[in-house]
């Protein structure tokens, strides 16, 4: 079997390339092992319930999924979150942040002043970052390192982990910033403090700023299906998983199936995790192999628990609470899905999604469903006063799914990239390498497929925002 360009891998980086290339009429062939496309993004609808078991919002402030959605004639389908709301675990209760924070760094006073989330000692630390004189460091630092040093220890145990590290999974003392946060990064060069950049960003804003977060009536698969609808079928190729790569005689390269069958292609896109394209990658050059397994991932389970809504005593008046690891709770945060998304649950029920597992809780990916339920569901009654047990109860577990961007991510994906250039025509794309989420693993697919298309290069890597 032959093929122009072959795309390895059928989760949202995947289909975003093929779509790129089908819009631009390049003829290309796509192999996902699993019986499913789509990745980690999964959507059910079970009893008036709409439940998305990975990913369930598209970033406001990185506009390529978002662009994409529209593209596809689903743009009138996308909704604003509901609320912005967020709560902290503080001593075992819900403590709001001001709603007018930025990952919990404050851009107004006064609610800043009387939040509870924080101590008073704490506050004072943070709020001294406003005078302290930024000292932007050349190479790259932790969550940890740079949250310390700006805001201070609480910080780093109450906002840092639970917030910019737990929205990755990972363990704040060792994610990169230049990879996960640069914007954070060039506010500390341009103002010389965070503070004073996300108040200085909200003076110059001209209209009211829009909701963080948007996703589509009937949850994220909404996407998936509009571009798998974009493809033509016979390009696709489900439950085909691809062994190894080894360059052709000349030109191009050889793909072992799992089948015992072979694919040869001119250019070959790896839309797979770092830890599977290390594999694949093995035969035709061990050093990019070693560079790509150097990106470690980390397990997640989610737990979607549905209720009466007479049940829960608290109002769930926001979008869910962070759990800093100091509260020593099994889940780490858990979304008001209900409250957060229009039309996720029956008018007379409540939809809640637990997270376990991560940098923080390794082994949660090995436990029993009933012990994953029990812990997930104790603790949520708990917190929000909830009598009796729930009417909706599903776990999803996800294994290694969550690449990390370790602190020298950057410095590690300009080795991959060099690796790349000896190689034409071979090119990767996936969470993990140039970005996360939705919207990076848009944009990249969608560059790298183009690059492809081209015949190009795979360049340098830019800041990820």
């Amino acid at each position: 079997m032959t093929a122009r360009i072959v795309i390895v891998g059928g989760g949202i980086s995947g289909l975003a390339a093929a779509y790129e290339l089908t819009r631009r009429g390049v003829p290309f062939l796509l192999l996902e092992a699993s019986p499913r496309l789509g990745g980690v993004v999964r959507t059910e609808q079970v009893g008036g319930f709409v439940i998305d078991a990975g990913p369930d919002a598209l970033l406001t402030q990185k506009p390529a999924a978002i662009e994409l959605c529209h593209e596809l004639g689903i743009g009138d389908r996308l909704r604003p979150q509901q609320h912005r709301g967020t709560f902290l675990v503080r001593n075992g209760m819900l403590r709001s942040l001001p709603e007018t924070s930025v990952f919990g760094i404050p851009v107004d006073w006064t609610p800043f002043v009387t939040t509870r989330a924080i101590s008073l000692r704490g506050k004072v630390r943070m709020a001294a970052e406003y005078l302290r004189p930024g000292r932007p460091r050349d190479e790259d630092e932790s969550i940890a390192s740079f949250m310390g040093r700006r805001f201070g220890r609480e910080a780093v145990d109450r906002l840092a982990d639970p917030l910019l590290a737990g929205i990755h999974g990972g363990d704040a003392n060792r994610l990169s910033m230049q990879a996960l946060f640069p914007r954070f990064l060039e506010m500390e060069r341009r103002y010389g403090s965070l503070i004073r950049g996300f108040q200085a960003t909200a003076r110059q804003r001209t209209r009211p700023a829009a909701a963080p977060f948007i996703a589509p009536l009937g949850g994220l698969r909404e996407l998936v299906d509009a571009l798998v609808g974009a493809l033509p079928p016979a390009s696709l190729r489900t439950g085909v998983r691809v062994d190894r790569i080894e360059a052709a005689g000349g030109q191009g390269y050889h793909l072992d199936l799992g089948d015992g069958d072979t694919v040869t292609a001119d250019a070959v896109l790896l839309a797979t995790p770092p830890r599977v394209t290390t594999l694949m990658v093995r035969a035709l050059d061990p050093f990019l192999a070693a560079a790509c397994a150097r990106i470690p991932a980390v397990s997640s389970v989610t737990v979607a628990l549905g209720y009466p809504k007479r049940a829960v005593r608290h109002p769930l008046a926001g979008t869910g609470f962070v759990v800093p690891r100091s509260e020593a709770m099994s889940v780490g945060a858990v979304t008001w899905v209900s409250s957060k998304w229009e039309g996720r649950a029956p008018s007379d029920h409540v939809l809640l999604r637990a997270y376990l597992g991560g940098a923080r809780d390794p082994g949660a990916i090995d436990l029993p469903d009933a012990t994953i339920l029990r812990r997930a569901h104790g603790d949520v009654s708990r917190l929000l006063g909830i009598a009796g047990e729930p009417v909706l109860a599903r776990v999803y577990r996800w294994r290694d799914a969550n690449a990390q961007q370790e602190v020298g991510h950057p410095a590690l994906m300009a080795r991959i990239e060099d690796h790349l250039i000896a190689h034409p025509g071979l090119f990767v794309s996936a969470a993990g390498f140039r970005g996360s989420g939705i919207a990076d693993c848009v944009a990249d697919g969608r560059r790298q497929a183009a690059l492809a298309a081209a015949g190009g290069e795979a360049p340098r890597m830019a800041a990820s925002a």
